[in-house]
């Protein structure tokens, strides 16, 4: 990664961003060219084959970022992202001579390939930046997303010119050309003004880059991006079909509102990379996942009318009926008064409703001349309960919760370099695997709870159940991180704890004991410990993360700095445990990242306590395998 953003790391970022928009446009181009045909006729598609056109798309995006990821890292963007262009342009021109659903699905999976820009524009994106840069850097990439509101908002307008309104319905087979040819400017714009650049672990052997991925970090971090990426796509296309069967839009009109859902949520993106780097990924993490649960728990409720039994009247006491009317019941001298029915539900449809209105009635179930006993029911009770589930009032929601997964797609894919500085192509590809599959399965599973429920918020549902897993899981891994890493807090807590206690304020003292033998090596462990010492000054002073975060990104940038130089010696001079050595750095730099997260969000005491154990940390840890693996650090 560079050291400093440069103009050339802007000019990079921008040519990255305009390709990654396009593509992501390409990417959903079934969502409105499906819907249009299934709603003119043109194919007798029903809500499941509409699903898997929606999908196929998507599940070839999904399943090729990782080979994508891993490419990049090997090769640089620049030729990975040509090559994807020119490639995805094919299928995307077969698409215009389609005459059935196999025809229809096969050119689908091939130009879905756009999907796996994702991952090559992340790390393209990432090696031209520093790590304190990267989480704006890369949500303003992430705006590409905005791709998706072009192709709703423009491609329905499209469709209708080149159709001549429906006229001509076979001009729609224009359109994918346009989108072809699209495809093939941005290859030569990238072709002519893009400068490749490679990450520093291009050189490893693909076994080795695919280590992360034991990692089960990797996967919950491939969880939150199902949600505010995978779901954000499968919406991105469903919504047009919503709004056309719930509220009876013209498929224009259905564009635009999809577009507005997404276009926001792409755009917003680059202020959830702020947001990120200025507050911390998990902060932003719990506030979109708590609130994608409590919308979606919203959007839930179908609009529905519902007709249920209400509070009825009983005879207080024997005797015969003599009079019924509209308004009462007459039981001998004593008559019962009705509820009566009102015509206030006759022009709901035409008011703005937030909530849920009720309206109850009485209805008499007695006739003249009939004997009664006490505690007869005289009149069952009757109520309605209507929910208009009002069109703009739902958009407004829809668009709000498209914005927060918008910041939360930044939020997930600032963790990544943080914890994997060298495999943002691998790592961040097998998240973007798991959320593009995301944006696959979902159409699919909303078609078929479509059919078994009968309810279009039945998608809704589903959203409430993935956000409550992700909130879940996310809690209890934070929650298992609140003691002191390590497993040292039983070791040392007596000492840890103890009132007024400063034992291990100053632990860290060079000594020969500590000494590896090489100038260089051991002039590096000087500086780290010079760095935590550093910290530990401040502290005593102001015990307040904000006072140390600066020293804290200068200890990992210099830890990473310190395991590759150790690294590269080690293969230089072919020691035979030098995977182990490496897997003991990955461990290393895991921990360090934790210490820095946990330390963020701690008080004053805690910090003491997580300073302390840094300090027995170092020499435990870094300074055992170093020693043992010294004759192979010659220079």
């Amino acid at each position: 990664m560079h050291e400093q953003a440069t103009f050339q790391s802007h000019k990079m970022l921008f040519f990255n961003t305009f390709a990654f928009t396009i593509c992501f446009a390409v990417w959903m181009l079934n969502g409105v060219l499906v819907t249009y045909l299934a709603a003119n006729q043109v194919y007798a598609w029903g809500p499941v084959e509409i699903g898997w056109l929606m999908g196929i798309p998507v599940l070839t995006g999904a399943i090729f970022r990782l080979p994508a990821g891993i490419l990049t890292d090997k090769f640089g963007g620049k030729p990975i992202y040509i090559a994807l262009l020119f490639i995805c342009a094919i299928p995307m021109y077969l698409l215009s001579f389609a005459d059935s659903f196999w025809f229809f699905a096969a050119c689908s999976f091939g130009f879905g390939l756009a999907g796996t820009s994702f991952s090559i524009g992340i790390a393209f994106t990432s090696v031209w930046y520093p790590r304190n840069k990267q989480g704006m850097a890369l949500g303003i990439f992430g705006a590409g997303n905005a791709g998706a509101a072009l192709t709703t908002l423009i491609a329905p307008t499209l469709l209708n010119h080149l159709t001549k309104n429906g006229t001509q319905i076979e001009g729609w087979r224009n359109l994918p050309i346009i989108y072809a040819g699209l495809l093939v400017i941005m290859a030569v714009i990238f072709l002519l003004f893009t400068q490749n650049k490679k990450p520093a672990s291009h050189a490893k052997p693909v076994r080795e880059m695919l280590l992360p991925l034991k990692h089960l970090r990797v996967w919950r971090f491939g969880l939150y991006y199902f949600l505010v990426f995978g779901c954000f796509v499968a919406f991105s296309q469903w919504l047009v079909p919503y709004f056309v069967n719930v509220y009876y839009m013209p498929l224009v009109t259905a564009g635009i509102l999809a577009a507005m859902f997404s276009f926001p949520s792409g755009v917003i993106r680059a202020l959830g990379g702020w947001m990120s780097d200025k507050f911390g990924a998990r902060k932003i993490m719990y506030w979109v996942l708590g609130s994608s649960m409590i919308i979606s728990l919203m959007l839930s409720v179908p609009k529905m009318e519902v007709y249920s039994t209400g509070q009825g009247i009983m005879a207080t006491a024997s005797g015969t009926v003599t009079a019924v009317s509209k308004n009462s019941i007459s039981v001998g001298q004593k008559v019962y008064q009705l509820q009566s029915k009102t015509r206030s539900f006759e022009n709901l449809d035409e008011t703005l409703l937030v909530f849920p209105t009720k309206e109850t009635w009485q209805e008499s179930v007695v006739a003249v001349g009939q004997q009664i006993s006490k505690k007869e029911l005289l009149a069952k009770g009757v109520t309605r309960i209507y929910f208009q589930a009002n069109m703009w009032i739902f958009a407004v929601i829809v668009i709000i919760l498209g914005s927060i997964w918008g910041i939360g797609k930044a939020a997930v894919y600032k963790h990544i370099p943080d914890y994997y500085p060298d495999q943002v192509g691998v790592v961040g590809g097998m998240v973007g695997v798991l959320g593009g599959l995301g944006g696959f399965v979902c159409p699919i599973i909303f078609g078929y709870l479509l059919e078994w429920t009968g309810l279009w918020t039945s998608a809704w549902m589903f959203m409430f159940v993935v956000s409550l897993i992700c909130v879940f899981w996310m809690h209890r891994s934070i929650m298992k991180q609140i003691a002191p890493p390590f497993n040292l807090e039983s070791k040392f807590s007596a000492l840890l704890n103890a009132d007024n206690s400063h034992l291990l304020d100053q632990i860290l003292s060079w000594n020969d004991k500590l000494s590896v033998g090489v100038p260089e090596i051991d002039r590096q462990h000087k500086q780290m410990m010079f760095i935590i010492n550093s910290m530990g000054e401040v502290l005593k002073n102001d015990p307040d993360f904000t006072k140390i975060a600066p020293i804290v990104d200068e200890l990992v940038a210099y830890t990473q700095k310190h395991f590759a130089y150790e690294e590269s010696l080690l293969v230089k001079n072919n020691c035979p445990e030098f995977a182990a050595h490496e897997k003991n750095h990955i461990q290393l730099l895991q921990e360090i990242n934790e210490w820095r997260e946990k330390a963020k969000g701690s008080s004053p005491e805690n910090l003491k306590t997580l300073m302390s154990i840094l300090r027995v940390w170092f020499p435990g840890h870094i300074l055992n395998a170093d020693k043992k693996h010294a004759g192979y650090f010659k220079q």
